[in-house]
């Protein structure tokens, strides 16, 4: 279980090592990011996990597919910043 620093919101200090595991190839380009796992892997409600996410897709990083999931983008198909 991730130690919280409480000073920030768990869904940022979520987004941020989901950054990290994306930018390192942890999760792979089309990785699944199961919002079922990571809710029991670091101990927080769905709501939080939901707000990591979409961040994540605000940032490009992954892409959701309603009824499928949300998935690590292929780097290929990403918009230029």
């Amino acid at each position: 279980m991730m130690e919280f620093d409480p000073t920030r919101p768990k869904w940022q200090q979520i987004a941020d090592t989901l950054r990290r595991r994306i930018a390192s190839g942890e999760y792979p380009p089309r990785h699944l990011v199961s919002e079922v796992q990571l809710e029991a892997e670091f101990g927080v409600a769905r709501t939080t996990i939901r707000k990591a996410t979409a961040a994540l897709r605000e940032d490009g990083l992954i892409v959701t597919t309603p009824g499928m999931g949300s998935f690590v983008r292929d780097s290929g198909h990403g918009e230029e910043r």
